[in-house]
């Protein structure tokens, strides 16, 4: 399970909505910032043919619908907004997909960093513009099949899905899938996924490293490399992490105050939801060469705009 579906409506359990929404405002910060870095990724051919940037680019898709997803759902529950179960259906979607797609395309980028530093002649013929679309166009199948399970589970276990009745709860994941049966389904596949996908990246790192104590490589770009998987790892144990979310403020629930329980929900929301899908932008939007200055300029080319738009208001 995702883990963050769960987390607006538990909160609106222990408070009633007073207009404080950080966590929405900080959703959008990162989704701006994430946007940017989308539109830099495709504004320059070396990136649009670069299989590097490509995943990058397909990893940040997914975790930018992710985080929009969950600014709205937050929204919803916040607002006390209840929407009918197929509703709640088509806005939960997508990010269950991309639960799926962020961590195995960090499996996929870990590889190709791998190749890169391990196998530095044969990474042109190995990584190539089709290889990485065949490996995208496999992560998204693999996703979607968790959820192809999840509309069977839905279409012949909940007939008040068919009659587009209104949900007694927040939409979330847990009030829209009832079938035990379905849990136990989600723990197997996200216990594949995520062992799969954290075998490799530690497989990968060890090679790496390896690679960059010898005489006979470039140490410099070896030991970025091995950084970056490091970097990779984190972002992917945040990504398992909060997937525990909704358990964790249940548990907190029964032993804690009300107010602690808010607090401790919203500080999960932020380090748990929104942080693992904005470190894509800080560990290749800061730390790539490439692509940090063509990043620094849109930004500040949209800043400078907006600061000319409201002087511009300003003066009439």
């Amino acid at each position: 399970s995702c883990g963050l579906f769960r987390a607006a409506s538990l909160n609106t359990k222990y408070e009633q909505t007073n207009g404080n929404l950080k966590e929405p405002r900080g959703c959008c910060m990162f989704l701006y910032i994430n946007s940017v870095l989308l539109f830099t990724l495709r504004s320059k051919s070396v990136f649009r043919e670069t299989s590097r940037y490509i995943l990058l680019y397909n990893l940040l898709f997914a975790d930018t619908v992710y985080l929009g997803s969950s600014a709205l759902l937050y929204l919803f529950a916040a607002f006390r907004i209840k929407l009918t179960f197929y509703m709640c259906f088509v806005v939960i979607l997508p990010p269950l997909l991309m639960c799926s797609v962020s961590p195995l395309t960090l499996t996929v980028m870990s590889l190709e960093r791998f190749v890169a530093i391990c196998y530095p002649l044969r990474h042109t013929v190995i990584i190539t513009i089709r290889s990485t679309g065949v490996a995208i166009t496999l992560v998204w199948l693999t996703s979607s099949l968790r959820i192809i399970i999840r509309v069977l589970t839905l279409l012949c276990s909940n007939s008040e899905f068919l009659f587009n009745l209104q949900m007694n709860d927040f939409c979330s994941e847990e009030a829209l899938f009832l079938v035990p049966i379905y849990y136990y389904f989600v723990t197997a596949y996200s216990g594949i996924v995520f062992l799969s996908a954290g075998v490799t990246i530690i497989c990968s790192y060890i090679g790496v490293t390896l690679v960059a104590r010898s005489a006979s490589t470039n140490k410099a770009s070896a030991r970025k490399a091995s950084q970056t998987l490091l970097l990779h790892l984190f972002q992917l144990g945040l990504i398992l992490i909060s997937t525990f979310h909704s358990n964790i403020i249940t548990a907190a629930a029964t032993i804690m105050e009300r107010s602690h329980v808010l607090r401790l929900s919203s500080l999960s929301f932020i380090f748990l939801t929104v942080l693992p899908r904005c470190l894509s932008t800080l560990i290749y939007g800061l730390r790539d060469q490439t692509i940090k200055p063509f990043l620094i300029q849109h930004l500040c080319c949209q800043w400078r705009c907006s600061a000319f738009l409201n002087k511009a208001n300003a003066g009439e």
